[in-house]
């Protein structure tokens, strides 16, 4: 008994997104997935742009499923918010072509990425007297690894000059 296997060739993604244009609608199975993606983006920035910025980072939308617009945000009190919202909020919705059909929106707390990109702390830096304990400690460790650690953590150090890093090797 031999299973017989049918050979499918790869397309080129080039074939499959120029198949997926609005025009060429429904040569691709790309299309209905691109279209739907494009849809949900274009409610997220509707809601951003109408909801007080406040909300803004707190608020993603997660889909639409059978009529009903799936609403994400990281926090109970924002849950609260947008419950009292919900008519305001479907209204907006519907305001857009692809979602007339919107009779039901639900919400859902999780916890969400930051799409803005993460702030960057401020370095943290030790003081000289701490950096010259951490090197005592470390001329005296026979681990090559662990003194290694203990000289880069010592260069922690900030001058009182110009505010930043120096080496005290």
């Amino acid at each position: 008994m031999s299973i017989k296997v049918k050979q499918r060739n790869a397309q080129p993604v080039s074939r499959l997104l120029a198949n997926s244009s609005p025009r060429a609608m429904g040569k691709s199975e790309l299309s209905p997935l691109l279209h739907k993606a494009d849809a949900i983006s274009r409610v997220q920035h509707l809601l951003e742009e109408k909801l007080p910025d406040e909300m803004q980072g707190h608020l993603l939308v997660g889909g639409c499923t059978q009529g009903t617009v799936t609403i994400l945000t990281d926090k109970a009190v924002w849950l609260t918010w947008l419950r009292f919202e919900r008519t305001r909020l479907l209204k907006l919705i519907n305001s857009l072509p692809d979602f007339h059909h919107v009779d039901a929106i639900a919400f859902k707390v999780r916890p969400l990425r930051s799409i803005r990109p993460a702030v960057r702390k401020p370095p943290r830096y030790i003081t000289e007297e701490a950096s010259e304990h951490i090197l005592a400690c470390a001329e005296y460790t026979t681990d090559p690894k662990l003194k290694a650690a203990l000289e880069r953590l010592s260069a922690h150090t900030r001058t009182s000059t110009d505010g930043s890093n120096h080496d005290s090797e």
